[in-house]
């Protein structure tokens, strides 16, 4: 996200605008882009669709319930590396806002000089985080996949006879002559053999 020729495209989140103006300045002062300042009352998804910032800073006395339902939209809609510096906070109150998205939660306000060094940490959290998370759903489709073609080889084994082999066989290439994934051809089998029971 972030190179040495390129500014980090920053979206700052703060109810309080002088405490919102300080922050943009110190944001700009260690070379980003702040390309949208909101008050909290916006539609976040909207605006985080419209401006496209590669990290989001949120800065408040303490998170409320809306802020993290906006946040939890926005990881499953629209992930992105969240910094959240609160002025009060509680275990529970942390816990919500990591299960919510938050890449790294800070508490007792923040220092202009420890801003770079907490958005590079929390965008290595996130990036790490999204590849764990690609790796689960990829993990996850192979073994629906492989769940799928299972059962249309059962299918096939049990309505025309033929061996395992040779009903994995015919999968892989009716999925070769149409250009598909083996997975998606087991699961049009299945389909249509749900359709004629």
């Amino acid at each position: 996200m972030d190179t040495p020729d390129r500014q980090l495209r920053v979206m700052v989140i703060d109810m309080s605008a002088g405490r919102a103006a300080i922050l943009e300045q110190a944001l700009r002062d260690q070379g980003c882009d702040v390309v949208a300042r909101l008050s909290g009352n916006e539609d976040l998804l909207a605006q985080v669709a419209r401006h496209s910032p590669e990290v989001i800073l949120i800065d408040m006395d303490m998170p409320d319930r809306d802020t993290l339902e906006s946040m939890r939209t926005l990881t499953r809609e629209l992930p992105r590396p969240i910094v959240m510096f609160a002025e009060h906070s509680d275990s529970r109150t942390i816990e919500e806002a990591v299960q919510a998205g938050v890449s790294a939660y800070i508490v007792d306000g923040l220092s202009p000089q420890r801003l770079k060094p907490i958005m590079d940490v929390a965008i290595a959290r996130f990036r790490e985080f999204q590849a764990l998370r690609e790796e689960l759903e990829f993990t996850k489709s192979k073994l629906a996949d492989r769940k799928d073609v299972d059962r249309a080889k059962g299918i096939l084994m049990r309505e025309k006879g033929m061996s395992e082999d040779d009903a994995y066989g015919a999968l892989r290439r009716m999925a070769m002559d149409r250009n598909q994934k083996i997975g998606e051809v087991a699961r049009m089998l299945i389909a249509a053999a749900d359709l004629l029971r």
